[in-house]
């Protein structure tokens, strides 16, 4: 890693620091029980009142929900970026993009036939946000959520909220592409 001269963004600053939890479920969807990371901005214990949004964000291919936190350092962006009132607090969410309903053989970045939900998209609407919603004090409505994404991550973004616009109201792809969407 070559640091850019003067930029800090992604660095540990002396800011008020939020944290990295790992929430274990069990998935309906696949049967197994699946690790997500959630991210709750500084002060999230303290303020037991406040409800947050929430981000789903997901990695590319071949990484998994470790990836935003230790190698794309989220967790010390957003630090960063709600010290210098650049962002409003909120939580961020990430999840392996992998998932196999019982019984079939995993595939690499597998994707559902047009018309047809994809494994993971079943876990992230049937499983994933079911959670948080019951175990962190969310706004869990359509307006405040969102789901991004890097390369894979972002066509599976697409592919979800596209066909559940219902349940997000915001959206971003990075390097990503749409496949097989037919809503």
């Amino acid at each position: 890693e070559i640091p850019e001269k003067g930029v800090d963004f992604y660095h540990p600053r002396d800011v008020p620091h939020g944290e990295v939890r790992v929430r274990w479920y069990h998935s309906k969807t696949t049967g197994q029980w699946r690790r997500a990371y959630v991210y709750t901005p500084p002060g999230y214990d303290r303020d037991t009142r406040t409800r947050y949004p929430v981000l789903y964000l997901q990695h590319g291919s071949g990484e998994d929900e470790r990836g935003w936190s230790t190698q794309g350092r989220a967790n010390f962006i957003l630090d960063n970026l709600l010290a210098d009132a650049k962002a409003k607090p909120m939580l961020v969410v990430m999840d392996c993009g992998y998932a196999v309903r019982p019984g079939e053989q995993p595939q690499p970045q597998a994707r559902a036939a047009a018309g047809q939900s994809s494994p993971f998209e079943e876990v992230v609407i049937n499983d994933l946000i079911p959670t948080i919603d019951a175990n962190y004090r969310t706004l869990s409505d359509r307006d405040h959520r969102a789901m991004a994404g890097l390369s894979m991550g972002a066509g599976q973004t697409l592919n979800i909220t596209l066909r559940n616009l219902d349940k997000f109201s915001y959206i971003g792809a990075f390097s990503g592409t749409l496949r097989n969407f037919d809503a």
